[in-house]
């Protein structure tokens, strides 16, 4: 049985005015997520602000999150690293909060081999109990797993289950694919691709539009997979210039905006990032207009 099926929530982070995690305002948006159609949690994630993060609020942050879920939905923590060693002992100490799984994004910044990603994955998976979906996103590590690599870690690791997309690239999704024969569950990583990925077996998204939309979000993703494809597209058409003004600036920035401006909790950005520009935030708040959330 695959982790979860349809939309599951790269939540965000909510932070006080001091830049301490607001674990009330946390508690709040996981039960909106679950009363508004979310399938899946996954909390201290690239949304999750977990760059930021110490090592001690990360893991604080993921035991609260299955706390707060109370085994409704399943929860899956971020938990990778640039370093193998600090990959580990995050992803046990997720699993030992209870987790139903764990998503290590590939080794960023050390643009690591192709052997090497097998060794850091094969480590790492080793090392816990839990499930563990690979995260590719080479716009924001410099590294990307390829399709050999994949099918080499699914075939030959039990507990490496998944992947959450975010190559942008459709030809080496299917490739990927056609490699794991079945094997692997396929997660879209960016917003504005979730119908293209399904289309080829994916089953879900990992979502940072869910935030301020979830209902639609799993809306979009079960209609596809329970055959309505037109009501999907429209969906995933309809909510393109969202999904573009979500991502106008770098991810958590419009997201965070988008939730204050809809009257959700969320906080503030921890430095580096900073507040929405003026611009960008006007335009964000006509498409969430339109899109019928405002």
């Amino acid at each position: 049985m695959p982790i979860f099926t349809g939309a599951g929530v790269a939540i965000v982070t909510p932070m006080k005015d001091n830049y301490e995690v607001d674990y009330d305002a946390l508690e709040s948006n996981i039960n909106y997520q679950i009363d508004h159609g979310t399938d899946a949690i996954i909390i201290a994630g690239t949304t999750g602000e977990s760059a930021t993060l110490t090592e001690a609020e990360h893991v604080d942050v993921i035991r609260a999150a299955v706390e707060f879920t109370k085994h409704r939905i399943p929860v899956i923590a971020g938990s990778g690293s640039n370093s193998t060693r600090t990959a580990i002992e995050l992803s046990q100490a997720a699993d030992s909060c209870g987790v139903d799984g764990v998503l290590v994004v590939t080794p960023y910044y050390n643009k690591a081999t192709q052997k090497g990603l097998v060794a850091h994955y094969t480590a790492v998976a080793n090392a816990i109990k839990a499930p563990l979906i690979i995260y590719n996103v080479p716009s924001r590590t410099g590294c990307n797993i390829l399709p050999a690599t994949v099918a080499e870690l699914t075939k030959n690791v039990p507990n490496i289950v998944g992947i959450k997309d975010a190559a942008g690239n459709l030809a080496q999704s299917a490739e990927m694919m056609h490699l794991c024969d079945g094997k692997l569950e396929l997660y879209s990583g960016e917003d504005g691709q979730v119908l293209p990925l399904l289309s080829i077996g994916g089953i879900g998204v990992i979502s940072v539009l869910s935030n301020v939309a979830p209902q639609q979000t799993h809306d979009m993703v079960m209609e596809y997979l329970e055959g309505d494809r037109e009501k999907a597209m429209k969906i995933q058409l309809d909510a393109v210039p969202l999904i573009n003004a979500l991502f106008s600036e770098v991810n958590p920035i419009p997201v965070k905006a988008a939730m204050e401006i809809l009257g959700m909790p969320a906080g503030p950005l921890r430095p580096p990032l900073t507040e929405m520009e003026e611009p960008h935030r006007e335009v964000l708040k006509q498409e969430l207009t339109n899109f019928g959330l405002l």
